[in-house]
């Protein structure tokens, strides 16, 4: 082994103990400790910085204050108080709503962390129906994950979006979308029908039995659910979907692109007018003070995200360039004959980033360096959706707790837990479907 690839082990290894160390400091540890091992790598290797990718943050940005001014105004509410409605009609159909409900929720928000609202919802009316919680919690939770490698407006297509444009200008939205959404839905439901017999029956399941006898299981008063406003509120959804659309549409059909001198507006920019558009007029027509905006969680989680994605891919993109030339003569060969060896590499790394769109960042440029086709990786975008495999992430400890059955569990092993069924089978066949779709789609030969 040469020097050289000795030093390209010792940068890796710094940067995955800052990947690390940031994931488990939680919020904006996983930015701010990027933005460490970018330090070290250009003071103490003397490495040149890479590209801040300023278009996908300034996106995320946008998105984030059209998502958080729906919730300031109550949209968040409606949208929770209609799924409520439709799970409670249908209780016996709950294993297959509910992932569908959260799927919808965060395709629409762009963000997972609007599941938080559901999943009480989904817990009780499960166990109103002698159905094990378990079973709808789980890929409920996984659908909420999925839905984000299909949302027009999530920080993850945002930046692979950028990414993939930056590379071959004819890509567009439409393109990833009409790969990702079926791919991602496919899985989703394959994961639904294998969660069908998870477990006992809640009737047999010892630990349900020993709550019951302890009385730990008393009906409690449901919430009610009050919306101030229901017109501000309606409106919202309103505005915010109609902006989702317009993204959908403009970055679908070029020829509908301002140009000037002839060179269509860039989509990031059409992405981040659109979203603060709408924002402002859902606060100018709701009234909604400005400052609630920024205390909702969706706010909240958004930024921390943004922070993440600040500072790791900063460094990722560093190392990478960094070390192009040892890459590309090492393992160009084995992931352009073996692409799905790549999807493992984003599998691998969203469980130690836990985002989405953070390993795109990251990761998606290795590939894209590589000389990996656009469409192989549009193909393998459902596999960074990997961060269930260790049950930390807050969606899956809220499940957990709202299920208060306890079926819905950690097990002994730490990864024999109630995600780990629908979440890998979602993964899987989700990129199994975007190869399938990509090849209909393009004639291309996958393998």
């Amino acid at each position: 082994m040469d020097s050289s690839t000795v030093m390209m082990i010792i940068e890796l290894i710094v940067v995955l103990a800052a990947i690390i160390v940031g994931a488990r400091l939680g919020g904006i540890g996983l930015g701010v400790m990027g933005g460490m091992g970018l330090a070290i790598l250009v003071f103490g290797f003397h490495m040149e910085p890479g590209k801040i990718p300023i278009d996908v943050m300034l996106m995320i940005a946008a998105v984030i204050s059209a998502a958080a001014a729906m919730q300031a105004a109550g949209g968040l509410d409606y949208l929770v108080m209609l799924a409520e409605r439709l799970l409670r009609k249908n209780p016996t159909r709950i294993v297959y709503l509910s992932p569908l409900v959260t799927y919808f929720f965060t395709f629409i928000a762009g963000t997972g962390h609007i599941a938080y609202s559901v999943l009480p919802v989904i817990a009780e009316t499960a166990r109103e129906t002698k159905i094990r919680p378990e079973r709808p919690l789980g890929i409920a939770v996984i659908a909420s994950q999925q839905a984000i490698t299909a949302s027009p407006i999530s920080a993850a297509t945002a930046a692979f979006l950028g990414l993939l444009i930056a590379v071959n200008p004819n890509i567009t939205l439409l393109n990833i979308l009409m790969v990702s959404i079926p791919a991602t839905l496919i899985g989703v439901m394959v994961g639904a029908f294998m969660s069908r017999k998870v477990g006992k029956e809640l009737e047999d399941d010892p630990e349900y039995q020993r709550r019951l006898k302890e009385g730990t299981l008393a009906r409690e008063e449901r919430e009610s659910r009050s919306i101030k406003n229901m017109r501000n509120a309606k409106l919202s959804v309103i505005f915010f979907v109609l902006a989702t659309v317009l993204i959908v549409v403009f970055g679908s059909v070029k020829s509908l692109q301002p140009k000037f001198d002839g060179v269509p507006v860039k989509m990031e920019y059409i992405i981040e007018i659109l979203m603060l558009t709408a924002s402002a007029i859902i606060l100018l027509l709701t009234k909604t003070n400005g400052i609630d905006v920024t205390k909702g969680n969706v706010f909240i989680a958004g930024m921390q995200a943004l922070i993440a994605i600040f500072g790791i891919a900063w460094m990722g993109d560093t190392f990478i360039k960094g070390n192009m030339d040892l890459l590309e003569g090492s393992i160009k060969g084995l992931v352009t004959s073996m692409p799905w060896i790549f999807g493992i590499a984003l599998f691998l790394m969203s469980i130690l980033l836990y985002s989405q769109a953070a390993t795109i960042t990251a990761i998606m440029p290795l590939g894209i360096a590589l000389g990996l086709s656009p469409w192989v990786l549009i193909a393998l975008y459902p596999a960074v959706n990997g961060y269930f495999f260790i049950p930390n992430y807050p969606t899956i400890v809220a499940a957990i707790n709202f299920d208060r059955t306890g079926t819905t569990h950690i097990g002994k092993y730490i990864l024999n837990h109630s995600f780990m069924r629908p979440g890998l089978v979602a993964s899987i066949v989700g990129v199994a479907a975007g190869f399938a779709l990509v090849q209909l789609y393009t004639g291309l030969h996958m393998f």
